[in-house]
């Protein structure tokens, strides 16, 4: 177990405050349907890059927790997931309001987003260091597959069609070799300027895909932003507990699904709550309670969406490859100030990675008071806000924070054309994730198969410096398989359909 000490780091007073208002951040954001987790952080992370890089984890941590669970609110009182994860909250949490108990859904999502994140929180603590220890032999070629594998994820991002999302990968990857060349230098896709000579700026891509086509949408739509059709009376603590402790089952066995699933890079809280609904479904009872207003689904959905949170940050802090959506812009986040993430993270600076998991584990536990007051009158004061002030006002925020990052005005206009570029692919059903996974990991896998090609020529075997190490026949197994759950997957769903006919 790591020192005392860090723990002392992640309870001083501007610790505590960091958190505190990420969590609030979060929760606000979170609250508003169509402003994601994603958007969240990527929103306020150029905010983040004068503070100590111990204390800007836990700021976007904050963030990302707060706004999982802020999604909760819209999902219950208005049928619209504020956030992807709160899509099975949407099953049981609306039909409870409808017949009134809007007040006691509330009161459990944040119960079970609480106990979620502190389960998903002590896995980080837990085994991120032993996995942290084996990738330490990681080298170049390894990393070169493992970034492979990452990219085969994108199927699991793809919402729709695989095929639009290979293609959104391979866009990715393109912007990745834009500018000077990881290995070589060599000057690639500029067209003469020098503004991009160093590349396209990780933090501004990732607002413009993310953010841009949101407030595209918002000022296209000439309906309100959101409806208020619920009730919220007061909060119905004892009651909702005594549900969490009677569900303490489903509750723990959907905490470690959504661990296990946030630790799947690309998966992210939508699969991990749809697994585990299902399974609190199947294991339940009676299930013909549940989509009727059952408490044991939204236990089971936020408990799990909460809990990718700190199951995301493993293959995130250990092997450098994102486990969800946010957790590749706190990953680009970390690349812009200079943190190298991977096993030395947790030799080389192991006061900002503990610190940080320390800090994530105590803003679980402060969201419980945090998430019922302030995210409880935040979505009544943000349903008034009227549209034509909210949409310049996160417009300016989104500008603002990709200016921020290196006072660059060409960064903030590269923010707004590939910005607007997501928003046109977005209407021809392309989705953000998978561009985003080819912009992290295709640097990632360009430098490694450079480096890795010229070992192989030194060692006078290219072919078995890639194929003959023992860590990369493993990952080149978990690679295929990754390509063929898609087709194994379609098979199966193929094979049942015949079975009900």
């Amino acid at each position: 177990m790591p020192g005392i000490e860090y723990f002392l780091n992640a309870v001083t007073p501007f610790a505590l405050l960091i958190a505190v208002a990420g969590i609030v951040a979060g929760v606000v954001i979170g609250a508003l349907p169509g402003l994601t987790a994603t958007m969240a952080v990527a929103v306020l992370v150029p905010f983040t890059f004068g503070m100590d890089p111990g204390i800007a984890l836990i700021a976007l941590g904050a963030i990302y927790m707060g706004a999982i669970y802020g999604g909760a609110y819209s999902a219950i009182l208005l049928n619209t997931p504020g956030t992807p994860s709160a899509i099975c909250t949407t099953f049981d949490g609306y039909p409870m309001a409808k017949r009134g108990d809007g007040d006691l859904a509330l009161t459990l999502a944040c119960l079970a987003s609480v106990i979620g994140g502190l389960i998903g929180g002590v896995f980080l603590l837990m085994l991120a260091p032993p996995l942290a220890t084996v990738a330490l032999r990681f080298g170049p070629v390894e990393y070169f597959w493992l970034a492979l594998f990452g990219l085969t994820l994108i199927s699991s991002l793809s919402e729709g069609s695989v095929v639009k999302g290979a293609i959104g990968g391979c866009i990715g990857l393109l912007l990745s070799t834009i500018g000077v060349a990881e290995v070589g230098g060599d000057v690639r896709f500029t067209g003469g300027s020098t503004a991009l000579l160093g590349g396209i700026d990780v933090v501004s891509a990732l607002i413009g895909l993310y953010c841009v086509p949101v407030l595209i949408e918002l000022v296209a739509t000439p309906t309100p932003h959101m409806q208020l059709t619920g009730r919220v009376a007061s909060f119905r603590l004892v009651e909702a507990w005594r549900h969490v402790r009677a569900a303490w089952f489903n509750l723990t066995r959907s905490s470690v699904i959504g661990t296990i699933v946030g630790i799947l890079p690309g998966a992210g809280g939508s699969i991990a709550s749809l697994v585990s609904y299902s399974e609190a479904r199947r294991a339940s009872k009676h299930p013909e309670n549940f989509g009727k207003g059952e408490p044991d689904g939204i236990i089971a959905s936020e408990s799990a969406n909460n809990a990718t949170v700190g199951g995301g940050f493993i293959p995130t802090l250990v092997l450098g490859i994102p486990g969800t959506p946010p957790d590749a812009v706190i990953l680009g986040a970390l690349m812009v100030q200079g943190i190298r993430v991977g096993p030395q993270l947790f030799t080389e600076q192991a006061d900002t990675v503990y610190t940080f998991i320390y800090g994530l584990i105590i803003a679980s536990i402060l969201m419980l008071p945090i998430g019922l007051l302030v995210g409880r009158y935040a979505f009544q004061s943000l349903i008034r806000v009227p549209k034509a002030l909210l949409a310049p006002s996160v417009a300016f925020m989104t500008v603002l924070g990709s200016y921020a990052v290196h006072n660059n005005t060409h960064e903030a206009l590269q923010m707004v054309v590939i910005g607007g570029f997501a928003w046109v692919m977005g209407r021809f059903g392309f989705t953000a994730s998978p561009i985003v996974l080819g912009l992290i990991l295709g640097s990632i896998a360009e430098g490694g198969f450079v480096q890795g090609h010229m070992i192989g020529t030194a060692k006078g075997s290219v072919l078995m410096e890639f194929f003959g190490r023992p860590i990369s026949m493993v990952i080149i197994v978990m690679l295929v398989l990754g390509l063929l759950y898609p087709l194994l997957s379609r098979r199966a769903k193929k094979k049942e359909r015949v079975n009900e006919q």
